[in-house]
């Protein structure tokens, strides 16, 4: 920019300054809007810069797009500045700007960073994604400014990197949105945390009770700033609704993006499996496409929008995480591939485009099955679109000649090097072979446009209570036709979901030429239209048999069928048939002349006598463990057998008393084997010729008598126990060769191997 219209722009803030009333402009913010190329404040950027609101609280509603970030930064100028408008050493923060996501609040850095930058501004940043040691770092640097999200600035605060006890001045921008995602709680903490004294401004498109409460808990005496009028706003964005079959819905969007050809554009999905699936089709397709999605990292984030900035990539397919403060400069095309679920968040997908008095255009993909509910979403949101259908192969091939002939490459000179190869194309070709093969390059660059199918609008669907009463709909006549038999029905198993198939197979011919198909209990009739039974009976051949030993049998005319019967139960397959119910013999009736035991005078409601009528058992509780025998089951009549006699143990005579092991048992036999004496008493040993052992009781001197002595068994210690062993014996040791003895964990002489 030339020093002249840097001049000029200055003096033009500044004229707009006085007729705001200012009496002085900080020179620095003034350099900056300068040098950035504004001329004049946006509505809300003279709002805010008032010379009455300096040092007080402000509650802003303003639009998506309107300027807010540099609104909010020219507000806290004064409270943060020095005298002569710049800072001094960086040290503890003097202000605080919180956003809802981390694009947002790494757009707010990027803004700040430019306004302040001819004030020596040391910007920091904490947001979710971003290694926490770089920022606690950084924070002990010295920061005058702190952008942040509500989660990672808390973190920070609790944990003890963050100081904020010098802060001036906090902006919550976007504060509806943050409370949407459930920041209320961290944010109460973090404006609980900051000095009283401090300036608190909050920027939000609208104002709902939560906001307006938490305004009131933690504001004095805030400002209220309206600059949002619903009629008005978007009034730079063109709206178009695109009515298109359900199934084209890719080719629709392949299409406008086509047509339009914008540097940039944003299609909106409402899940993250839409965005890889789309963004991976408009990949396969030429198109230069980042996603941008919640599951990606954070670094993965800001190379997706850093790539849309640079030109590297033209198109960025997202979820509703970007469709708040995202900013880029070239963002012509807004595509909103799956609709919204509400008007506030149209507007917001809306208003990523149409930015600082730009031109754009928001198109919505209306399916069919979506049309009502885009209507509502207009209409909720206060929304004229143009409707239509999106544009055909035919109509972007048109757009892009015009744009071939409206390229400044025409207008250009031509240097000495290209009218050279120019003259050699031209003794080679003729001019109308090098335009054609030009027009066939051009082409080349771009991804073929799709086929649209014929989009019919019928009439709309009624309401439910404006709907008639419809009579059901009036099925085609067959024609004439022929039937046949085949010898399979309902008892084997036969179901048209099958018998369709095979006679189609068998018959070479279609569903549609197969009439009605009558299932019955041992066969099945099939009505063939007359037109194809000629063929059907060729390829069936001349055994008329089907698929799995099936018979087919042509009949002279209709079948004769009655009414269907009852539904087949497991009784009919019963090989005993039931007798009927006359050949019984008749039930006896109950005899109801005498009340139950129960309504009686002076009869208890439970008898326990043998012979008691059925309804004194009925009366019974019924507790776990009964005191009354149990009555045998009744034959018919109303005679009850008599009760069953409680048992009585066997005769003490009929059977010998048992004698436990300590009343005498000797084993298997009293007389032909000694009792066993064990150990004690006085074992010598599988021979008692063999000399030596004597048991362990008795003295055991180990493998020779005059070498080693002194073991005597465990009863001879000094605890009467095993003497504790010595380090040097390693006489029960096993030593491996080459290797130290096993331990207490190692192998024992004597296993088996495994």
């Amino acid at each position: 920019m030339e020093p002249n219209c840097r001049m000029h722009l200055g003096r033009t803030i500044e004229v707009s300054v006085r007729k705001q009333n200012m009496t002085t402009m900080i020179p620095t913010l003034a350099a900056a809007l300068a040098k950035q190329g504004y001329d004049t404040l946006t509505p809300v950027q003279e709002a805010v810069t008032n010379p009455e609101l300096e040092g007080k609280d402000l509650l802003v509603s303003a639009q998506t797009g309107s300027g807010k970030t540099v609104g909010f930064g020219l507000a806290i100028g004064h409270t943060i500045l020095t005298e002569d408008g710049t800072f001094g050493p960086a040290a503890r923060p003097l202000a605080l700007c919180i956003a809802p996501t981390r694009e947002l609040a790494l757009q707010v850095k990027r803004e700040l960073q430019w306004l302040y930058a001819g004030a020596g501004v040391t910007m920091a940043s904490c947001v979710g994604g971003m290694d926490m040691r770089d920022e606690r770092r950084t924070l002990e640097r010295g920061a005058h400014i702190v952008v942040a999200t509500p989660g990672r600035l808390k973190d920070h605060v609790m944990r003890g990197s963050m100081d904020m006890s010098d802060i001036r001045a906090i902006v919550l921008d976007e504060a509806d949105e943050m409370l949407d995602l459930g920041f209320r709680e961290d944010l109460e903490f973090i404006l609980g945390e900051a000095p009283e004294t401090r300036r608190t401004l909050m920027f939000s498109a609208t104002v709902p009770a939560a906001i307006a409460k938490l305004a009131k808990s933690y504001q004095k005496d805030s400002v209220r700033v309206a600059t949002v009028s619903k009629e008005s706003q978007h009034s730079d964005i063109e709206y178009r609704a695109l009515s298109v079959a359900n199934h084209d819905i890719d080719a629709a969007i392949i299409n406008t993006l086509r047509f339009y050809d914008a540097p940039n554009a944003i299609v909106f999905c409402n899940t993250r499996a839409s965005v890889t699936r789309l963004t991976t089709r408009l990949s396969n397709r030429g198109f230069a496409t980042v996603a941008l999605s919640g599951e990606l990292s954070q670094q993965e984030r800001s190379h997706a929008l850093q790539a849309m900035r640079d030109g590297r990539a033209k198109v960025c397919v997202a979820t509703d995480v970007a469709a708040r403060g995202i900013d880029l400069p070239n963002l012509e095309l807004v595509i909103h591939a799956e609709l919204p679920t509400n008007a506030e968040t149209l507007l917001h997908r809306s208003g990523r485009t149409g930015r600082a008095g730009r031109k754009g255009v928001s198109a919505l993909i209306a399916p069919a099955k979506m049309k009502r509910r885009a209507m509502n979403l207009l209409t909720w949101g206060k929304l004229e679109a143009t409707w239509g259908t999106p544009p055909t192969a035919d109509e972007v091939k048109a757009r892009d000649q015009e744009r071939l002939l409206e390229d400044p490459v025409w207008a250009e000179d031509i240097s000495e090097e290209d009218a050279a190869f120019a003259a050699r194309l031209l003794e080679l070709h003729s001019p109308e072979v090098i335009a054609a093969a030009y027009l066939r390059l051009f082409a080349g660059k771009n991804s073929a446009p799709e086929d649209l199918s014929d989009y019919k609008d019928g009439p709309q669907r009624p309401d439910r209570a404006d709907r008639p009463d419809r009579s059901p709909k009036e099925r085609k006549e067959f024609g004439p036709s022929k039937w046949f038999s085949v010898d399979v029905g309902r008892e084997g198993k036969a179901e048209a979901r099958w018998l369709l198939p095979m006679i189609c197979t068998a018959g070479g011919i279609t569903k549609s030429e197969i009439g009605a198909i009558r299932i019955q209990p041992n066969e099945t009739f099939v009505e063939i239209s007359e037109p194809a039974v000629a063929g059907f009976l060729k390829s069936v051949g001349k055994d008329m048999s089907l698929e799995n030993q099936a018979k087919l049998t042509a009949l002279d005319g209709p079948p004769q069928l009655g009414e269907r019967g009852p539904r087949v139960t497991k009784r009919d397959y019963d090989d005993t048939p039931r007798k009927p119910r006359e050949d019984r013999a008749p039930r006896k009736p109950r005899d109801t002349s005498t009340p139950p035991p129960s309504a009686q005078d002076n009869v208890p409601a439970i008898q326990p006598v043998a012979g008691a009528a059925d309804d004194n058992r009925r009366e019974k509780p019924r507790h776990k463990k009964s005191n009354f025998a149990k009555p045998e089951r009744r034959d018919h009549g109303d005679a009850v057998a008599p009760i069953k006699k409680p048992y009585k143990a066997r005769d003490d005579e009929s059977r010998p008393a048992y004698k436990g092991k300590s009343e005498g048992y000797k084993g298997k036999s009293d007389g032909g084997k000694p009792a066993y004496k064990g150990k004690s008493d006085g074992h010598k040993g599988r021979s008692d010729d063999k000399p030596g052992f004597k048991g362990k009781s008795e003295g055991y001197k180990g493998k020779s008598d005059g070498a080693k002595s002194g073991y005597k068994g465990k009863s001879d210690g000094p605890m009467g126990g095993k003497p504790k062993p010595k380090a040097s014996d390693t006489s029960k040791r096993f030593v491996p060769p080459g290797g130290k003895p096993a331990g207490r964990g190692g192998p024992k002489r004597g296993a088996p191997k495994r």
